[in-house]
């Protein structure tokens, strides 16, 4: 259990932006920073920024380490069913990675009948839809059963802070956004990954019950993995060991993921048309806590916190330093 008195002096030490004008072609996503060098790769910065419901709700200590390192854990583990962007790790924030054109499709996989988010199959069946993404839905499942297969549930790429848009696999080839047989390799690899995630996963005595990939085209055409794959904020993971149990009592599962966040500010106000709270000293150590741990269970790695408290941009910028413009 990670002590919330050694995160404490570590609160306002967070990552909130990482604009660096020393390097070049700047964009800012909704968590990642990312500048595009002259010879073809692309350095991405991890943030601390807890994004959710299509917007910022605040910054978790730590939160861009976790995701990095987390993400590299499962490239590594992965590489052999899928090519990924990755070439370097210069910080334990940041990425150098192949520059890739970004599918516009965001490819979800999904085990179970959860979610909390507008696009997500729980909501849509809650509200009596039974036709998804191009699914069938069988009337009488209940909240976080398993499915019978597992399902990709695509949204559009939303660019520019846009909102995800339900697609289905027939209406990504007819508005030409892949070809069928880009729909078709994507879909392999995301149900491999997936697989591959789920069986380490139980092996951790975790449940992945789903996740989003993004996948983009190199130079020649390639279909390889970018972004972030299995980590806090782009999966969610429960307890196996509880699941059951939670499940048979009607109870949510216990889990490691944003949703500890999301389900603190949705109980307080509607976070898509409202403004959101100030989240709490404590909910946000505690969050902090929730992701090193997540982490440490997944990988089955330590989570060194420092002693000292050396801003998180100053350390970035410093190890960045090679890559500068001159």
């Amino acid at each position: 259990m990670v002590d919330i008195a050694a995160l404490a002096p570590h609160l306002t030490n967070v990552l909130t932006d990482a604009a660096i004008p020393e390097l070049p072609n700047h964009y800012r996503g909704k968590v990642r920073e990312n500048y595009d060098l002259p010879d073809g790769r692309r350095i991405l910065i991890t943030t601390d920024r807890l994004s959710a419901f299509d917007r910022i709700l605040t910054c978790i200590p730590f939160k861009g380490q976790v995701l990095t390192q987390t993400a590299r854990f499962w490239f590594e583990a992965t590489k052999d069913i899928c090519a990924n962007h990755v070439l370097d790790y210069p910080d334990p924030n940041v990425v150098v990675a192949k520059r890739l054109t970004i599918m516009p499709v965001e490819v979800v996989v999904r085990d179970y009948l959860a979610g909390t988010t507008g696009t997500s199959i729980l909501q849509m069946y809650r509200k009596g839809r039974r036709e998804m993404y191009g699914h069938r839905f069988p009337d009488g499942l209940r909240e976080n059963e398993k499915l019978v297969t597992t399902i990709i549930t695509p949204t559009t790429k939303a660019f520019d802070a846009g909102h995800d848009e339900e697609l289905t696999a027939k209406e990504i080839v007819e508005r030409g956004l892949l070809t069928r047989a880009q729909w078709d390799e994507v879909s392999d690899k995301a149900l491999a990954l997936f697989a591959r995630g789920r069986e380490m996963a139980a092996e951790r005595g975790l449940i992945l019950v789903d996740t989003k990939y993004e996948f983009g085209f190199d130079e020649a055409g390639n279909i390889l993995l970018a972004d972030e794959i299995h980590t806090p904020d782009s999966s969610r993971y429960w307890f196996a060991g509880s699941y059951q149990q939670k499940f048979e009592a009607g109870e949510r599962p216990e889990s490691f993921d944003k949703d500890f966040v999301r389900s603190w500010v949705a109980a307080r106000c509607d976070p898509y048309t409202q403004d959101i709270p100030e989240i709490p000293a404590d909910i946000i150590l505690q969050a902090a806590r929730v992701y090193i741990e997540a982490f440490e269970t997944i990988t089955g790695q330590s989570f060194g916190i420092p002693a000292d408290a050396t801003p998180v941009l100053e350390r970035i910028r410093r190890n960045l330093a090679p890559y500068f413009v001159k």
